[in-house]
């Protein structure tokens, strides 16, 4: 089983990849290192911080060296709230979301542009993978949380947690069980159009 973990080089701002067998406990560490509350951490004389500045989470790697076209994205930063934010705790929230996301819709908008490049013959299919896109979207459950319950280590919100995963993901299932390995089952240019 292939596992892609990814960090952000603070020195660069770019991504980095750790695969198997070279991942680490430090290089996990590094995939979520918040830069306001834990230290930056290090490894091979480079400093790395969550991976979800540049790719939360990073898809290439998925392209380029997995055989499989279906990518499931389990979403749990809403993309979209209705509420518009008004504290300053509202505001910061929903600003951690959007940074969050940022990089998943570019790799989501690259990937459609390929998949429409590929239906129309335009590019080497040889070279180019279409990729199936499909999304367990957290939204409804998670919207009454903020970007501070990303911190909440309580076993009963743990538990709920989840629950509603697993809900979720036979819900998701149910829904889109039979487009799998046929089409995607997001329609990627509504996420960003």
């Amino acid at each position: 089983m292939k596992l892609f973990v990814c960090a952000t080089n603070v020195r660069t701002g770019r991504v980095k990849v750790f695969e198997r067998p070279e991942i680490t406990a430090d290089m996990v560490m590094a995939s979520a290192c918040l830069p306001f509350m834990y230290q930056t951490v290090e490894i091979d004389g480079e400093a790395y911080w969550d991976g979800g500045y540049m790719g939360n989470p990073v898809l290439f790697p998925f392209a380029y060296k997995c055989t499989c076209q279906d990518v499931v994205i389990v979403q749990i930063n809403p993309m979209r709230r209705d509420e518009i934010p008004k504290t300053a705790q509202e505001i910061l929230n929903r600003a951690n979301e959007i940074t969050f996301n940022g990089g998943l819709m570019k790799e989501l908008r690259a990937i459609e542009f390929v998949g429409r490049l590929l239906d129309a013959e335009s590019l080497d299919p040889g070279r180019y993978k279409k990729m199936l896109i499909h999304m367990i979207d957290f939204d409804a459950g998670h919207r009454p949380f903020n970007a501070s319950s990303k911190l909440n280590a309580d076993w009963d919100f743990l538990t709920y947690l989840h629950h509603e995963g697993r809900d979720a993901t036979a819900r998701w299932l149910d829904k889109n069980y039979d487009t799998i390995e046929k089409e995607s089952s997001v329609d990627l240019r509504s996420l960003f159009m």
